[in-house]
């Protein structure tokens, strides 16, 4: 129902109430019906059931099956390593799932604890709990509003709505209706909202919506949808999936093969296994998660903390950022940005003269002043704040000690004029000030009107809000001391302009983002005009760009919207649901879309976005726990800090997959083709894991220290749709493995016919130092390892030299050779393995050339043009 509509005795009517409030029968009766003034959590999954989704994956079903084979055909040391593999990979994977949300906490702890309501005609202190509609309730300066009421009576009423609104200006509360039946939130000035916190003045209200029905209810509700995958948990979604089909269309056509062949089936059914084995990137989920982790602490010294691993590497695909204006790209503090004293007469103070305006800037207020702070409405402290920086505090204490005041006549909507009335000497100093219209109604020389209201026009097309002053000196006060005897005659004493002003680096961050392909989208509950000067000041709007207010866009169909979402960069008064609207939209059009905020109204859509970024200074609890990531400084240019880094991470795992699945795609051609070229079965399931294990796992984690390349920030985002293997990586994968499966084979057809008894363990040796010869040479796309540089990843030359010792012992180390049934390879033959295994590298560095002579970009220096 459209509360604001009514009159107040048709409020007191439908809600079957008075002006005294409810019985106490009657409120009992309603809120058994009704239920709590108390959000309602939705059941959240069990401790077991979240640790069993741990065991669904494709691939790890695979892996299982591979150890329960492998346990029954005798062979435990295989089941025992991929069963422990196995659960730790759940074990990190339900630590992860079980930081449930808190989103719904931190509503409840916003919402008032006390509330002073009317009950059998007296007024008396009930738990906010127990209210129900129907209850008239006491509102006062520093109250949280408790639900969701239409104001009965309203005394210099202002409310703070940011936090649900998002716009940084306390709202003049009225009790009179409203005629208007579509009005956003922040237009509706004879209501109030759970949750948001009353500023200044006094009231009495009805509760019209408790609970859930309350607007902050409905927050509650968006909240609880749910979560979004983000970019890399689809894209590994995928690469899993297609990696189980491939690995199981392997291993039949391996089976039915040597059951064509008649060979042994326990002996084809355990190499079978073993292909799956090879298949699987056993060490990759670690890889990607120690590389997520890695990224996200040094996020936290840019002043941006994670809160869940997957949202590092989402920043980097990003195609739009939906940022919330007030205390993002603004500094969430009015400031007087314009003045202009029309005022003739100086005004003696001590040694010194003051002009008229100053007085009134000066003396027209209601802030509380202490040494170390300002309190009350923001317009007015920015007023004093400008006073006080052209002057001083004690200035200011001086003028107030000499003007004493005693009599004023509050602001109201209706006069939108608050005048105070200051003694001055034997006579009396009359100051006002409010909207420039209703100031130059009362001026005593209307001469000078037109030119004072051109001039705030122009102010007020560039978001300026203007406030105008006004001042006399009387003899005596008038009588009866009303607005009208008073509020006559005025002498224009000026104008002053403010505005919350834009943070100085948005302009750079956002430019920065249009180098990127990143499109930056303003989402406001504020007006119109106001959103749409602040976004052409910091580059979002532009000429041929859109503003699209929350009534317009309420009016616009799915269809219609569709068109028109990549073309708006300016969303104003716009209401939560909306934000939501905006959000899936944008999504429904295959972008990865940001959402920036720190409201309350914030919340659902930043939950609903790829990956939602809260501010750790200015934003709410309820914000910071909807949302995937914080900043720590509240600075909107740290975003572009964190897209890097997710460029930067992606391009790592892309390059962990690139190593990975090579190795394992010569493990699979090697296993494959031995038998079909009349070859012993070159490796055991315990060598595999190894190579997957240490060879593969230790080097790929030491990719992640890789630096970004140097074109990171000035290509565009990923396609929505682009696999891990896009950009060459699927065919380097097929052809890099099949030539170092090649080189295996080759050694193993060698070793046999040479009838060396170290046959396997130098294919062993071949294979993985081969591996370590790759991951030297993909360190980069683009340059060359001796343009980057031996040294210049040193954990990863660290990584291959460990590796190298470790594949030593394996091969020489007596506990090893019983392990893993190896035998010590002579000099000869290790020297031979080593030779063997640099063609791979070589192979790698020369595919480097070949691109640059097909002409696709390859950097050949640090620091030098792309080709």
């Amino acid at each position: 129902m459209n509360w604001w509509q009514l009159d107040i005795p048709d409020v007191l009517r439908n809600l079957n109430s008075s002006e005294d409030g409810l019985t106490d029968d009657l409120a009992k009766s309603k809120l058994s019906d009704v239920g709590p003034n108390e959000l309602v959590e939705k059941k959240r999954k069990s401790t077991l059931t979240i640790f069993l989704n741990q065991f669904k994956d494709f691939m790890i079903i695979v892996l299982l099956a591979a150890a329960v084979v492998a346990g029954i055909a005798g062979d435990l040391t295989d089941t025992i390593i991929i069963v422990v593999i196995v659960i730790l990979n759940a074990i990190f994977g339900f630590v992860q799932e079980n930081k449930a949300e808190r989103a719904m906490e931190a509503l409840k702890k916003i919402s008032a604890l006390q509330a002073h309501v009317r009950r059998n005609g007296s007024v008396i202190a009930v738990p906010a709990s127990e209210l129900v509609p129907g209850d008239v309730i006491e509102l006062e300066a520093g109250n949280v509003v408790p639900a969701d009421v239409r104001l009965l009576e309203s005394h210099s009423l202002k409310i703070n709505e940011s936090a649900l609104t998002g716009e940084s200006v306390t709202v003049e509360k009225t009790e009179k209706k409203l005629t208007h039946a579509e009005l956003s939130l922040g237009d509706r000035l004879n209501m109030a909202y759970k949750s948001t916190l009353i500023a200044n003045g006094r009231g009495r209200a009805i509760v019209v919506a408790t609970g859930m029905s309350t607007e902050i209810g409905a927050i509650a509700k968006m909240l609880q949808q749910p979560e979004e995958v983000t970019p890399l948990q689809k894209r590994m979604a995928d690469f899993g999936r297609k990696l189980s089909y491939l690995v199981i269309l392997i291993c039949v056509l391996f089976f039915v093969v040597g059951y064509l062949r008649k060979e042994d089936l326990i002996n084809m059914l355990l190499t079978s296994i073993s292909l799956a084995v090879a298949a699987i990137p056993e060490a990759l989920p670690a890889l990607i998660t120690i590389s997520l982790a890695v990224g996200a602490k040094r996020l936290v010294k840019k002043n941006a903390l994670i809160r869940k691993l997957a949202a590092v590497e989402t920043l980097g695909s990003v195609t739009f950022i939906c940022s919330d204006k007030t205390g993002t790209l603004t500094q969430n503090k009015m400031k007087v940005v314009s003045s202009a004293d029309a005022s003739t007469v100086p005004i003696r103070i001590g040694i010194d003269s003051l002009s008229a305006f100053e007085c009134c800037i000066a003396l027209n207020h209601d802030v509380r002043i202490s040494s170390d702070a300002l309190s009350g409405d923001p317009t007015e402290i920015a007023l004093i704040e400008y006073f006080t920086g052209k002057h001083s505090q004690d200035r200011l204490f001086e003028v107030i000690d000499k003007f004493a005041r005693i009599a004023e006549l509050p602001f109201d909507s209706d006069r939108k004029l608050m005048t105070t009335v200051h003694r001055f000497d034997s006579q009396f100093l009359i100051t006002c000030k409010g909207a420039v219209e209703s100031l130059i109604s009362i001026l005593g020389d209307q001469s000078d009107s037109k030119e004072i209201l051109d001039r705030a026009d122009e102010l007020a097309r560039d978001g300026i809000r203007v406030i105008a002053f006004g001042y006399k000196v009387i003899d005596t006060l008038p009588g009866p001391f009303t607005n009208e005897t008073v509020e006559r005659d005025l002498i224009f004493a000026g104008l002053s302009g403010m505005i919350d002003p834009p943070r100085e680096e948005a302009k750079t961050a956002i430019e920065e983002c249009k180098t990127a392909g990143i499109t930056t989208v303003m989402i406001t509950g504020d007006h119109p005009e106001t959103a749409a000067a602040i976004a052409r000041q910091v580059g979002i709007l532009s000429e041929n760009d859109l503003v699209v207010t929350g009534k317009k866009l309420q009016a616009m169909s799915d269809g219609e919207f569709a068109e028109k979402v990549e073309k708006i960069r300016v969303y104003a008064r716009v209401s939560p649901d909306q934000k939501l609207r905006i959000v899936k939209a944008l999504q429904n059009r295959k972008h990865f879309v940001s959402m920036t905020g720190d409201g309350v109204n914030d919340a659902p859509s930043l939950k609903a976005s790829d990956i939602g970024v809260a501010m750790g200074i200015s934003g709410t609890d309820v914000s910071k726990e909807a949302s995937d990531m914080v900043l720590l400084d509240d600075n909107f240019a740290t975003i572009v800090k964190a897209v890097k880094e997710g460029r930067h991470i992606y391009d790592n795992i892309r390059k962990f997959v690139k190593y990975i699945m090579t190795c394992n795609s010569a493990e699979i051609w090697t296993m494959f083709l031995a038998p079909l070229v009349g070859l012993p079965i070159p490796l055991l399931p315990i060598h595999i894991l190894w190579i997957n294990l240490v060879t593969d796992g230790l080097p790929g984690l030491a990719l992640g220290s890789e630096k970004a390349e140097p074109d990171i920030m000035k290509r565009p985002p990923r396609r929505t749709n682009e696999s891990l293997f896009a950009d060459g990586i699927g065919f380097h994968i097929a052809w890099v493995g099949l030539l170092m499966a090649i080189i295996t084979l080759g050694t193993e057809a060698w070793a046999v016919f040479k009838e060396m008894p170290h046959w396997q363990t130098m294919v062993f040796t071949v294979l993985s130092l081969s591996q370590l010869g790759h991951v030297m040479g993909i360190r980069s796309d683009r340059q060359f390892l001796f343009k980057l540089g031996l040294f210049s990843n040193k954990p990863l030359l660290g990584a291959v030299l460990l590796t190298f010792l470790l594949q030593l012992g394996v091969i020489y180390l007596p506990f090893a050779n019983q392990i893993f049934k190896t035998q010590p390879l002579t000099f000869n033959e290790l020297l031979s393995c080593i030779a063997l295994s640099l063609v791979v590298f070589t192979g790698v560095e020369i595919e480097k050339i070949i691109k640059l002579k097909l002409g696709q970009p390859t950097i050949v220096a640090v620091g030098a043009k792309t080709t």
